[in-house]
């Protein structure tokens, strides 16, 4: 958690190039803008900026996709209502676990280190920076949706985001159903929101 956290906060850095093709370019200009949102509210509006936050993070995850990809192939199995309740509440989720700890920026730095581009795939390498030294690698995994580029995944020290979450997923709806999973989901969104949304 503690990872993911962090390369959610990624988002909210300062960052150096190593390379810088059209995915690394688009990737890094949200990054700048979140950096200004979060620069400019701590001076005057102390935080009260995760809402904006999350509005930047809506141009740079294709949250749709992310949720596909985490419910696996229990996604083919709902209706298109179903399938939007489900990008709703993990879009929420992801907003409550990892965007609301953008206050906890320590002076880690970015570098990024690496791009690879295949058609409409993206992988953008990083490294976070962290004050004592330590380096951990994060990826960005990207495709092309009407001309941006947009994550539908990240990568912390090997362990996937999308692969972490369908495995929890996936459990709840074996062991107890997809209806359960939902409620368990509804029961996040319905406790105090951490995210000042």
């Amino acid at each position: 958690m503690r990872y993911l956290v962090l390369a959610v906060a990624l988002l909210t850095l300062p960052s150096s190039f190593a390379y810088a093709g059209e995915p690394t370019e688009q990737l890094k200009q949200r990054i700048d803008e979140i950096i200004r949102v979060v620069d400019a509210s701590s001076k005057s509006r102390p935080g009260q900026h995760r809402g904006d936050v999350r509005r930047i993070a809506e141009t740079i995850f294709d949250y749709p996709e992310t949720a596909r990809r985490a419910l696996g192939p229990h996604w083919a199995q709902r209706t298109p209502a179903e399938q939007k309740e489900f990008v709703d509440l993990f879009a929420d989720l992801l907003d409550r676990a990892y965007l609301s700890k953008v206050d906890q920026y320590q002076g880690e730095k970015v570098r990024y280190t690496n791009e690879a581009v295949d058609g409409d795939q993206a992988t953008v390498k990083t490294m976070i920076v962290t004050p004592r030294g330590a380096e951990v690698p994060v990826e960005y995994r990207m495709h092309r949706a009407n001309s941006r580029w947009l994550v539908y995944d990240v990568i912390i020290e090997g362990v996937s985001l999308v692969s972490n979450y369908r495995q929890q997923f996936n459990k709840i709806i074996q062991t107890e159903s997809y209806p359960a999973l939902i409620a368990k989901l509804r029961n996040k969104q319905a406790e105090p929101a951490a995210s000042g949304r």
